[in-house]
């Protein structure tokens, strides 16, 4: 597309969908302040806006950064990733009417629960509903995604965890919403409020006016009191799967014209250790490295994380019983800077992957126990054959040992250097029914 409009002139965005412009990128109404400040400053030049949308032009190093941003903008409930039960159960209570007046989130951190919040919020006061599915044109809706809206307040229960606080909102919920059906409150990491806070919002729980709607979200459900609890309609969000992160990466990956492999996306999702908003940060600060290609030596320079090579050539090593090619892998590990208890906890992760291969060598049999690329996991189905289970169990438990060890010691590459000369013998291991036997 080319654009030979002046600045502000108002389009459509969908005229120009992001994945088929070259160098343009729009970015979301909730980040539109963000957006003018980072477009000039990436040589970015604004050509168009409308609404809450801002079009940019800009070079090549600066679109695979910019680009990115907006993936995370304008979700409807149902494109939620990995959190399908939550999603289909609270599409189904607004169909039916049946929203309860308190909801709480609960779940590790980046796996949709604020973002959940925000869309319940706009399906509850979109001016064509209550709707399952938010119209996202509609000026509650907008006001709701550029996060302006009056009747949907985000209250951060980290730094108004008091209970002045709290009786402030218990005073403003009496009044009616200035334009929306519903008054929500949207308190995230709500179990940072005090008790004497807590005690506050109860009575507010038990008979809330018919107008208010509390979504409570927080990391750590255990510590918000069972008065809290039983007066809350309860959602566990679960780290999402890594195949699923995968799948949205390679998604977001294909949207941006973006080559990169699918091993690097399983590196990059395995870092995000269930969070799709890690994974996607992590995917973010890569494309800011290396531009429309990404290689695989690039995501772990930028990541930080030891090569997965380096691992396949440490079971070798193990293998063949060669403490001198053990201790190179050291020295290159310590000269890379790599960190020695983290690759310490990456070898015990590579027992354990080596046993559930050993356990079940048929792909189908060990779906969901193992997530790793068909390419690796040929590597290791065939270094698996070449170790007993007992010797797997005995690496993992010695490593496990030296892994706490390095993190107390001032000595970590000595430690890592005995233990895996230690491990490199010949001497089989055998068990006891084995030994019996013999």
């Amino acid at each position: 597309a080319t654009f030979n409009a002046p600045a502000w002139q108002a389009i459509q965005p969908e005229i120009v969908p992001p994945a088929e412009l070259k160098q343009a990128v729009t970015l979301g109404g909730a980040n539109i302040n963000l957006g003018r400040a980072i477009g000039p400053a990436l040589g970015g030049v604004l050509i168009a806006a409308t609404g809450p949308w801002l079009v940019f032009a800009l070079n090549a190093a600066s679109f695979a950064f910019v680009v990115y941003v907006l993936w995370r903008w304008k979700r409807p409930l149902e494109e939620v990733v990995g959190q399908r039960p939550i999603t289909q159960a609270l599409q189904n209570a607004i169909a039916t009417g049946r929203v309860a007046h308190a909801y709480l989130f609960a779940g590790p951190r980046g796996v949709g629960k604020t973002s959940v919040a925000r869309i319940l919020a706009k399906a509850l006061n979109c001016q064509e509903g209550p709707t399952p599915q938010p119209c996202g044109r509609c000026s509650s809706c907008q006001e709701i995604r550029d996060g302006i809206s009056v009747d949907v307040l985000e209250i951060d229960g980290a730094s108004n965890r008091g209970i002045d606080e709290i009786r402030e909102l218990r005073e403003n919920v009496k009044y009616l919403p200035s334009k929306n059906k519903y008054k929500i409150y949207i308190i995230d990491e709500v179990h940072m409020l005090t008790d004497q806070a807590f005690n506050a919002l109860l009575k507010t729980l038990e008979e809330p006016p018919p107008h208010v709607i509390f979504v409570f979200a927080t990391t750590e459900p255990h510590k918000i009191p069972l008065t809290i609890l039983s007066r809350c309609q309860r959602y566990n969000f679960r780290r999402i799967p890594l195949p699923e992160t995968v799948t949205q990466l390679r998604k977001i990956a294909a949207e941006e014209k973006v080559e990169i492999s699918d091993a690097s996306l399983h590196l990059i999702a395995r870092e995000g250790e269930g969070s799709m908003r890690d994974a996607q940060s992590l995917l973010d600060q890569t494309l800011s490295f290396s531009g429309s290609k990404v290689s695989d030596p690039d995501v772990v320079e930028v990541l930080g994380v030891v090569d997965r090579q380096i691992l396949q050539e440490v079971a070798q090593g193990l293998e063949e019983a060669d403490p001198g090619r053990l201790l190179q892998i050291v020295e290159r590990v310590h000269n890379y800077g790599y960190e020695l208890k983290e690759f310490c906890g990456e070898l015990t992760r590579l027992m354990r992957d080596l046993l559930v291969l050993k356990i079940f060598p048929r792909a189908e049999d060990r779906t969901g126990v193992l997530d790793l690329p068909d390419e690796e996991v040929a590597q290791l189905l065939h270094r698996a054959e070449k170790f007993s289970r007992e010797e797997l169990h005995t690496y993992f438990r010695t490593l496990l040992a030296a892994h706490d060890e390095i993190a107390r010691t001032s000595f970590p590459r000595l430690v890592l250097e005995m233990t895996l000369t230690k491990l490199a013998r010949k001497k089989p291991i055998l068990s006891i029914q084995e030994v019996l036997e013999k």
